[in-house]
């Protein structure tokens, strides 16, 4: 089996709601209805979107992050040729769906690399596509399928990411420390205070991902 991470410029409301912020949308499709995790500084305007858009039955919120159950299942309110073209070509997505940056992220799953290559080429043919990853399938865990080191990592905005990369390459968690956060901002072009809450959160959402695995 071969796999790819794709992020298709695919014009939606989820994707727009996530351009030019750090708002990632997870979503799970039931058919019926769809399960979401919003997280990042427009969470809002994502829930406000799908409660207009769907309805929502039930919702948890934690700070920026909003777990919610929707009334109906978008998919059968917006057509998505995405969904189409992988049918044409036997290739599967593997829930689940991941807006972010803009982009719709899908991880396909194709038996045949000629099926996935034809997909990319069927899907670039018509939207912007970034390739995130790609690799063969030769082994799993039987009650982890497909389970890979970053699909078992909480998902970071781009901007918690960067703060928290950068940091770490420029010493910050060194002892004694290389850096401070201020040289770090600087180094990243942003003010002290909002690289420190992009790192803050970053760190909270890792130590969160970990700590439930102990």
């Amino acid at each position: 089996m071969h796999e790819a991470v794709l992020g298709i410029e695919h014009p939606g409301a989820y994707a727009a709601a996530t351009a030019g912020t750090d708002t990632t949308v997870e979503l799970w499709c039931n058919d019926h209805c769809d399960l979401l995790h919003v997280g990042g500084s427009g969470a809002a305007d994502v829930v406000a979107h799908v409660e207009a858009a769907v309805g929502v039955r039930e919702r948890i919120a934690d700070g920026d992050e909003r777990l919610l159950i929707t009334d109906e299942c978008l998919k059968a309110r917006d057509e998505d040729p995405i969904e189409e073209t992988l049918a044409e070509h036997d290739c599967l997505l593997v829930p689940p769906l991941r807006y972010a940056e803009g982009r719709k992220w899908c991880r396909v799953l194709a038996l045949d690399s000629a099926n996935l290559t034809a997909f990319y080429r069927d899907v670039a043919a018509d939207f912007s596509v970034v390739v995130d990853s790609k690799r063969e399938v030769a082994s799993v865990r039987a009650d982890r399928p497909l389970l890979t080191f970053d699909s078992a990592l909480p998902d970071l905005s781009p901007r918690q990411r960067d703060a928290l990369v950068t940091a770490v390459e420029m010493g910050y968690y060194r002892i004694p420390r290389g850096a401070t956060t201020a040289e770090i901002a600087t180094e990243l072009g942003v003010e002290r205070r909002t690289f420190e809450e992009h790192l803050r959160r970053a760190e909270n959402k890792l130590l969160r991902a970990f700590a439930d695995a102990l």
